[in-house]
C-alpha cells in the first residue's frame, strides 16, 4: 500500500531529478491543455443541438478558460530558471489539480452520453478514450499525475461502457483499459529510463565538476609553484628567474614601441663582515630589511628583484631622463644606508649601483643587464657607495675586457706568462732579504697586458687557479738559486684559497719543487679573506701548518681589518702604499702607519711597508722603526736573471766583508 501511495506522490528525494522533471514537463503541459480544449470543443459542438446549454456551452466555456489560462501560464514561465524547491511546488500543484480536472471531464462526458444518436454516443466514447491516451503521453514526466488521471478516467469509463449493455461500448471499454495498461507500462518504463538518464547525467556532471575542481586545484597549485619559482623565499621579492623573464619581455616592448628601458643592479658594501661577525641569521635579517626598503620603490613602472646573495636589481620602464635615474639611485642608496637592527646589535651597510639604459646601449635584455652589472663593478671599484650610469668610456673598457678574456682563455700560459721580482729590503742594511714575484703576460695578439687588467679577468673567468700554479712553479724554480736566507713572497688570489683542494694543489707544487716552504711568504689580500672568512681561515691554517708564512696584503683598504688580524694565523702585515705616499707631509698617513706598526709589535707580527718611492718617505719610516720595505726607491721589479745577479752580488759582498773581518 505504501508503495502504491509513493507512486501517486511527486518524488522529492532527488533535487536534480525534480528540476529535470519540471523542465521536461513544462514543455508538454501546454499540449495537454490543447488536447483537452480541442477534444472538449469538438464534443460540445457535435452535441450542441441535443444537449442542454449548460453542458455544451457554459461548462465547456468555463473549463476552456481554465485550460487556456493554465496553458499560457506554463508557456510564459517555462523559460524561467527555477530551483528544486520551486519545481517541486509547481509539480505538486499540478499533481493535485489533475484529480479534479479528470473528475470534471469524466462527469461532463458521462453527462453527455444519454444525449444524441449512436454516432454522438460513440463520439463521447471516443472523447474519453483519445483524451485519456493523450493525457497519459503528456503526463509521462509526472508519473503520479498520469496514474491519477488513468484511474479516475478509466474506471468510470469502463463501468459506464459495460453498464450500457451495448457490445460495441463494452468492447470499447475493454479495449481502452487494455491499451491504457500498455501505455502505463510504457510510461513507467519511460519514467525509469528518464530517471536513470538523469542520474547518469548527474554522475557525469559530478565527474565533470570534480575534474573541473581538480583542474582548478592543479591550476592553482601550478600558479603557486610558478609564483614560488619566481619569488625569493627570504626577501619575498621576485627572484633572478623572474628578473630575466620580465626583462626580456620589457625589452621586446621597449624595442617595438621605441621607449626607454633602464636596468639598475646593486649589491651591498660591507655585507660580508656582518655575516662573519654576527652570523648568517643576522645576514638574513639584513637582506630581509634591505628587500623591504627596496620594495618601497616599486610602482607600476618600477619592479624590484633579488638576484642572489646580496645582489638586487631594478627594472624601470617608460620615459625618464638620466638625471631622474641618478636621483632614484641616490634615494635607493640613502634608504639602504640607514641603520638596521638585527636584534643583538645595530649594523649599517651601504650599496653601490650601476644603471644601463636602452636605446642608448644594449641589443637585448641580457646585454642591458651585463652593462648595468659592469657599471656596478665600476662603481664598486672607483666610487664605492655611489651610482654609475653606463657610458661610452665603460663600453670601450668592457669591449677591451671581453677581448682580453677571449685571448686569455686561449692563451698558452707556459709560453706567454712570465715573472719579475721586486726586492724586499732591510732598512738597516739596505740589503735585499726577499723578492715579491709579480706576474707578467705578453700576448702574441694583444702584446703586453698589465697585471691590473688581466688578473681580475683571470679571476672572473676562473683561469687564475691554473695561472697561479704555473707561476708558482716558475718562481720556485728561480728561487732555488737564491741564497738560503732570501725568501720568496708570492700572491694568492681569492680562488686559490676558496677550497681545500686548491690549497693542497699549491702545497703539491711547493713539495715538487724541493724548495723549503719556510722560505715562502704567501700574500693574501683582505678582499680574499672577506669573501669566505671561515674557508680562508682554514686555508691559511693549512699553509701555516705546512711551514709557510702568510702576509695580509694591502692592509687597511678592506673591511674589519683588525677583526681579521686577530682571528687569522698571520705572520706578516703589508702596509698598503697608499698610506705611505707623502707620509712626510701628511699627518693622517703618519698616524695610520704608526698605529699599524704598534699593533704589529703587540701581536708579534712583522710589518712590511710597500710603495716607498722617495728618500723622504724612507727617512720617516726609519724614524718610526720600520725594518722592511719595498718600492721603486730601491728597485723596480727585476727580470729573473737580474734578481739572481742582485742576491749573488750581495752574497759575495757579505763574504768579502766576512773575510776582511777575519
Amino acid at each position: 500500500m505504501l508503495k502504491i501511495m509513493n507512486f501517486l506522490k511527486v518524488p522529492n528525494d532527488n533535487p536534480a531529478l525534480t528540476v529535470a522533471q519540471f523542465e521536461a514537463f513544462s514543455k508538454q503541459v501546454p499540449l495537454l491543455y490543447f488536447i483537452l480544449l480541442t477534444n472538449m470543443a469538438s464534443l460540445a459542438w457535435t452535441h450542441r443541438d441535443v444537449a442542454p446549454a449548460w453542458l455544451v456551452i457554459y461548462l465547456p466555456s468555463v473549463l476552456g478558460i481554465v485550460f487556456i489560462s493554465r496553458a499560457i501560464g506554463w508557456i510564459v514561465g517555462r523559460n524561467r530558471t527555477v530551483d528544486a524547491a520551486q519545481a517541486y511546488r509547481k509539480l505538486r500543484s499540478t499533481n493535485r489539480l489533475a484529480a479534479p480536472i479528470a473528475i470534471l471531464c469524466v462527469l461532463w462526458s458521462i453527462a453527455l452520453l444519454p444525449y444524441g444518436d449512436s454516432y454522438q454516443k460513440a463520439h463521447v466514447a471516443f472523447f474519453m478514450a483519445i483524451t485519456v491516451i493523450g493525457v497519459i503521453f503528456c503526463l509521462m514526466h509526472l508519473r503520479s499525475a498520469a496514474l491519477v488521471v488513468t484511474v479516475l478516467v478509466n474506471v468510470p469509463f469502463f463501468i459506464v461502457m459495460v453498464a450500457s449493455g451495448q457490445p460495441t461500448f463494452i468492447a470499447t471499454g475493454i479495449n481502452v483499459v487494455l491499451v491504457t495498461f500498455a501505455l502505463i507500462a510504457v510510461l513507467l518504463t519511460h519514467y525509469r529510463d528518464f530517471r536513470q538518464l538523469n542520474e547518469s547525467r548527474q554522475r557525469l556532471l559530478a565527474q565533470q565538476e570534480e575534474l573541473t575542481r581538480q583542474h582548478r586545484e592543479m591550476q592553482a597549485l601550478s600558479d603557486e609553484n610558478l609564483r614560488l619559482a619566481n619569488m625569493d623565499s627570504l626577501t619575498l621579492l621576485a627572484n633572478r628567474r623572474s628578473f630575466f623573464d620580465v626583462l626580456n619581455r620589457a625589452f621586446a616592448r621597449a624595442e617595438e614601441e621605441g621607449r626607454r628601458l633602464s636596468v639598475g643592479v646593486l649589491d651591498l658594501d660591507g655585507f660580508k663582515p656582518v655575516n662573519d661577525m654576527y652570523g648568517h641569521a643576522a645576514g638574513d635579517k639584513v637582506l630581509v630589511e634591505v628587500g623591504r626598503r627596496l620594495s618601497g620603490f616599486a610602482r607600476s613602472d618600477i619592479t624590484v628583484y633579488r638576484l642572489g646573495g646580496d645582489e638586487f636589481a631594478i627594472i624601470h620602464a617608460g620615459a625618464h631622463r638620466d638625471e631622474d635615474l641618478l636621483a632614484l639611485g641616490e634615494r635607493v642608496c640613502q634608504a639602504v644606508a640607514a641603520s638596521i637592527d638585527i636584534g643583538t646589535s645595530v649594523v649599517q651597510v651601504t650599496t653601490s649601483m650601476g644603471f644601463a639604459v636602452y636605446p642608448d646601449i644594449g641589443t637585448s635584455g641580457q646585454d642591458l643587464y651585463e652593462r648595468a652589472d659592469y657599471a656596478l663593478y665600476t662603481a664598486k671599484r672607483t666610487q664605492r657607495g655611489g651610482i654609475v650610469l653606463f657610458n661610452a668610456a665603460q663600453a670601450k673598457t668592457l669591449s677591451r675586457h671581453r677581448e682580453v678574456e677571449e685571448v686569455l682563455m686561449a692563451a698558452d700560459i707556459e709560453k706567454e706568462m712570465s715573472l719579475v721580482f721586486q726586492p724586499i729590503v732591510d732598512v738597516a742594511t739596505s740589503r735585499c732579504v726577499g723578492f715579491e714575484a709579480l706576474a707578467r703576460w705578453t700576448s702574441p695578439t694583444l702584446g703586453r697586458v698589465s697585471p691590473g687588467e688581466f688578473i681580475p679577468i683571470a679571476e672572473h673567468s676562473g683561469r687564475i687557479v691554473l695561472i697561479t700554479r704555473h707561476l708558482l712553479a716558475m718562481a720556485l724554480a728561480e728561487a732555488r738559486g737564491w741564497p738560503g736566507e732570501t725568501f720568496l713572497s708570492f700572491n694568492l688570489s681569492p680562488h686559490d684559497i676558496a677550497t681545500p683542494e686548491n690549497v693542497l694543489r699549491i702545497i703539491s707544487v711547493v713539495e715538487a719543487s724541493g724548495f723549503d716552504p719556510r722560505r715562502i711568504n704567501f700574500e693574501i689580500t683582505e678582499t680574499a679573506v672577506t669573501r669566505d672568512f671561515a674557508q680562508a681561515a682554514k686555508s691559511i691554517e693549512l699553509l701555516r701548518h705546512f711551514g709557510s708564512g702568510i702576509s695580509l696584503d694591502d692592509f687597511g683598504t678592506g673591511y674589519s681589518s683588525l677583526n681579521h688580524v686577530h682571528k687569522l694565523p698571520l705572520s706578516k702585515i703589508k702596509i698598503d702604499g697608499s698610506f705611505v705616499a707623502q707620509i712626510d707631509s701628511r699627518p693622517a698617513s703618519y698616524k695610520i702607519v704608526k698605529s699599524v706598526l704598534a699593533m704589529c709589535e703587540d701581536m708579534g707580527l712583522e710589518a712590511i711597508v710597500e710603495g716607498v718611492e722617495t728618500e723622504a718617505e724612507l727617512s720617516v719610516l726609519k724614524d718610526m722603526g720600520v725594518e722592511v720595505v719595498q718600492g721603486y726607491h730601491f728597485s723596480r721589479p727585476l727580470e729573473a736573471s737580474a734578481a739572481q745577479d742582485l742576491v749573488q752580488a750581495e752574497a759575495g759582498e757579505r763574504d768579502r766583508r766576512r773575510v776582511s773581518a777575519d
